[in-house]
């Protein structure tokens, strides 16, 4: 049976190959295994339950973090990221987001396109 550490990091590996050393080059020397913990307990423990596959768990992130509202953009765009590396697509995630306007409003709502808009328009780009 594999660790969390271990089920994290093969499910980072198809979501995002360079988040656990993004994580750390940015966080680890303020808080020394920063990195390797979100890998283990968000990834490794949340992400790979199962009940949900990992599309539908992205698509819940989304929604829960445009309701957040606008200081959760930076996370919002790498999850849609993830969310689209995990098999959906970009209506989908239009989808998750414009539900949100119901319980999170419009504000949120929108903020949340935004971040779709940019992280779309940068895969288009590149």
């Amino acid at each position: 049976m594999s660790t969390a550490l271990e089920r994290g990091r093969a499910l980072t590996q198809k979501l995002n190959p360079d988040l656990e050393a993004i994580l750390s080059d940015r966080y680890d020397d303020l808080l020394p295994g920063f990195s390797e913990s979100l890998i283990e307990w968000a990834y490794g423990r949340h992400y790979a339950r199962e009940g949900l596959d990992l599309k539908t768990r992205q698509l819940c992130t989304i929604a829960a973090l445009t309701v957040l509202g606008g200081q959760t953009a930076p996370q919002l765009k790498i999850n849609i990221e993830h969310t689209l590396a995990a098999g959906a697509d970009r209506k989908e995630v239009v989808e998750a987001i414009w539900q949100t306007a119901v319980y999170g409003g419009l504000p949120a709502a929108i903020n949340g396109l935004n971040a779709a808009r940019e992280v779309f328009e940068a895969q288009d780009a590149a």
